[in-house]
Formats: C-alpha cells, structure tokens, sequence
C-alpha cells in the first residue's frame, strides 16, 4: 500500500470519530503519533549506533512497546494507557535541555498536544494503519515527505492569520539562490512547520556534507521559531524526518515577543516567509524603537530579521505588495533596510502563487546586511505559458524560475553565478537607482518597464488588484489617523 492511500486511510478512521473535529484536529491527532512513531525510528538507530546509549523517556512510552503490535491493547484500554498514563509522564518530564536534549524534545513536543479520540478501537486502527509506514526506509521517508506537505496544504485550505503554506518550488529556488553552507547559521524566525529549514538541511547535506562530523555540524546550524503549537509539533517532527537527532534549535514561542535591542546580530543566513495581513496582540510592538512601532507583522519581522544578521549575513524574505508601496511606519522600515543592507534583487512572483489561499501579490527581497543599497535589480517571474494562474492542482514548480535562475549572474561555476556578475536587463529585468527609490518616497512597488499596460478581465487578477488597492487605501486611512492623533495629542499639549 502507498504512503498517500495510508493517510487517505486514517484520515477516514478518524472522520468515524466523535472526538475529533474538522482538520486542525485530524492533523494535531496525527502529529503527536507520528512524532512518537519517527522518534521511535530515529530512537533504535541511535541504539544501534552508540554503546552506552541512554534512554531519554521511560522505555514503556516508546511506540514498539505499546503501539507496534497490531493485536495489542485496544479500546477503552488503549484510551486509559493514553489519556491517563502516556500524555500526563511526557507533559510532567523532568528533563533538562543540557543533560537530556532528546526528552526535552519529546517533552516540548506534548507541552500542549492532545488525543481527541474517543473510541479506543478505532484509534488502535489508525496506529495499525501507521505501522505500515517504515521511517527507517529512506525512499518512504522521503515519499512521506510530500505526503506530509499536502496534508499541510488541507489544512490551510482557511489560510487564516496571512499564514500560509509555501509552495515548495518558492523554498526550493530560495534556498539555491542563497546557498547556505556548511557551518552557517540558518534561521526562520517564522518557520511554521519547517518548510525553509527541511530545504536549506537537503541543500547543504547534498552540497557540502561528505563526513560524519560534517553532518553533526550540520544539525546545530538549523534554527527555527514557531509560535503556534500544532506548526511547532509538526516542524520538529519534520526535523526529525530529515536526520535531525536533537532539534532542540526549534525553539516554542514568538519571537517578536522580546526587544529588538536584546537581540544579538550573529545569523548568516535567514529565509523566511512571515506571516502578512495579520496584526500583533496589544504591546508587541513596544520591543520595538518608538518611530518603527506598528503592530503589522510582516512590518516587524522584517526589522527583526535586518537586526539579527551578522555582517555580511544574507536573507531572502518574502512579502507583500503592500509592504513595497506602503507609506509611513513602512517607509521608514524601507528606508533602515536600504541604508543598513544592499537590497540587490526583488522577484516579483505572478499573483496566484499562493493560490487558493490569498490572491495578493507577493515578492521575495533578497539582501545582505554592511553595505547600503545602490541600485535594486527587479525580476517579474512570468506565468507559464499558456497557464492563466497557479492553482492546488497546478501549482508552482522550480522549473518556473528556471529563466531566474540562468538570468542571476555570468560565470563558469555555480559560485559564479550566484555572485550576480554581469546582470543584464531583459523583458523581465530592470535596474532601478537609490535615487530613484528615494524620490519616490521609498516606493518599491515598480512596474516592469519593458512590458505594456496590458487592460486583463481575469477574476483572480482583477481581485488581487483590488486587494491591492485596498491595501493602498488602508496604509492611506493610518496615514491620516496617525497625523491627526499626532496633532490633537500636540494641541492638548498646548492647552496645558
């Protein structure tokens, strides 16, 4: 049986049950057992690998003990040895970070997952429906890895918050673009559940790893903040996956939520997809320096990010439109990001590369941090032809951004060419001077010159116009409030 009709199959046992609701809860029931399942894996290769090796949870928890035989407890048993025995140990472990990185893990993986089952006898279905998954098998593994995604992308199906999952093609160029390297730490700051980090760990392992010892550098360069619970469980278990013995590097918590200035600048390389469109709950923004507060989160990451790079540190984010024409607090935010980094290159990628989740436009921005920006070269990554948009069953693929790619810079080697050198305009490239940028009050938002207005009637790019120009208004309508909150707080002032 495939990997995709086995999760076909427990998606289906789970739909019988009265305990779980809709899909958020369908994929956190699956993440804690496949959590257990992967750690189990990863838990008898390291027993075999190691003499002396210690155990870092109570053997009876491991999944081979109470899970693998498909004839074993099931029913209201099962459900007892669960919710009574199992959830309650792995909550209440007391295990340090330093002595026992691994429980710590396990620990910080149940900190707040939860079995929504009810029947007992189904649940023994799912696991034995999981026990035909074998994660010491590569080539499954890997396979289990897009299966993985596209559960992922069921769950999205909302996309609330401006979270949304990012379409592997966008990772992959990202991360070929960026080319992090062996000894270099590589952090998201917004990581979800680990689609950058996974990428970056398959690039540098199949670039630059060729020892062992290489490969256990390799597992303390990947690093990783993940706010919510469910995308936090699932980018550990991700990290797992992909060789990561402790990945103890993937911290639970927000990290906007402590000040800019305590942050120290020792990061290589960040790439990242930040939430956008959503606001930061009351106070967030006063760990920020008083003229950049905003409570709009992509606004915030990007400052966070342009603090936390190390000189010569490089970074490919992406954004939104709206952060490329927004004015106020945005421009400000524009012009510390130009003045501290060279902004080299936008990618403007076709509006329905995030399809179905959101219709607005986004842009990856790529920079290094010690020099100021001199000129920004644009490149408006086209639809393929004979494709009106992207969509869930036609989404993206790397080969889109193969003209990118081949266009980015002259040379012999890879190096080379990632080195940017002799860039040319073309239908799809411009170069644009910091003067220009400046004078257009730091508006990024450029169209492509060598392409004509061209007057559309398409549904989805009509929409995502119109977002736009909400957005336009929107940035306009805070604009104005902050200018007249500004003046009746200096006229009160006055009257004192």
């Amino acid at each position: 049986m495939s990997v995709s009709s086995v999760i076909k199959s427990i998606q289906d046992i789970m739909r019988k049950d009265a305990g779980v609701d809709g899909d958020a809860q369908r994929l956190g029931q699956m993440s804690w057992l496949l959590f257990l399942k992967i750690f189990d894996a990863q838990e008898q290769q390291l027993e075999f690998e190691q003499e002396n090796y210690y155990s870092p949870i109570p053997g009876r928890y491991f999944w081979r003990n109470w899970a693998t035989n498909n004839q074993g407890i099931t029913g209201d048993e099962l459900l007892k040895f669960i919710n009574e025995d199992l959830f309650p140990t792995l909550k209440s472990l007391t295990v340090s970070i330093d002595k026992n990185p691994r429980g710590f893990v396990a620990k910080e993986a149940f900190s707040d997952a939860f079995n929504y089952m009810k029947n007992g006898t189904l649940l023994r279905q799912m696991i034995n429906k999981l026990n035909e998954i074998d994660f010491t098998d590569s080539k499954e593994r890997h396979l289990f890895g897009d299966i993985y995604e596209q559960i992922l992308k069921d769950l999205q199906s909302a996309g609330n918050s401006g979270e949304f999952y990012t379409p592997r093609a966008v990772t992959r160029f990202i991360v070929q673009m960026i080319d992090p390297k062996l000894g270099e730490t590589i952090f998201d700051p917004a990581c979800g559940t680990g689609g950058f980090l996974a990428c970056a760990f398959d690039h540098v392992e199949q670039n630059y790893v060729t020892t062992a010892e290489d490969h256990q550098t390799l597992q303390k360069q990947i690093h990783g903040v993940e706010k919510k619970q469910l995308p936090h469980l699932l980018c550990t278990t991700n990290m797992l996956l992909h060789g990561i013995e402790v990945p103890v590097q993937i911290k639970h918590g927000n990290t906007l939520n402590k000040p800019l200035s305590s942050w120290a600048s020792d990061i290589d390389v960040i790439v990242s997809n930040p939430p956008f469109g959503g606001t930061e709950e009351d106070g967030i923004e006063k760990n920020f320096p008083a003229e950049m507060q905003t409570r709009e989160t992509a606004d915030l990451f990007l400052q966070l990010i342009v603090e936390v790079l190390k000189d010569k540190g490089r970074a490919a984010v992406v954004l939104p439109d709206g952060t490329l024409f927004g004015e106020g607090v945005k421009t400000k935010i524009k012009k510390m990001l130009m003045d501290e980094c060279n902004l080299h290159t936008i990618v403007r990628l076709p509006n329905s590369v995030f399809a179905p989740y959101t219709s607005i436009k986004t842009n990856i921005l790529f920079f290094e941090k010690g020099q100021p920006t001199k000129d920004i070269w644009y490149y408006e990554v086209p639809l393929p032809a004979g494709t009106k948009a992207f969509n869930k069953t036609k989404p993206m693929k790397l080969e889109d951004f193969s003209d990118c790619a081949n266009w980015w810079g002259e040379g012999d080697t890879q190096q080379e060419k990632l080195a940017r050198n002799k860039r040319q305009a073309n239908e799809q490239a411009w170069q644009v001077s910091i003067e220009e940028i400046v004078a257009r009050n730091y508006n990024l938002d450029m169209k492509n010159p060598h392409q004509e207005e061209k007057i559309g009637h398409d549904p989805d790019t009509l929409l995502a116009d119109y977002y736009q120009q909400q957005a336009g208004i929107q940035a306009l309508r805070d604009q104005l409030k902050g200018i007249l909150v500004e003046a009746l707080s200096s006229n009160t002032e006055g009257q004192r």
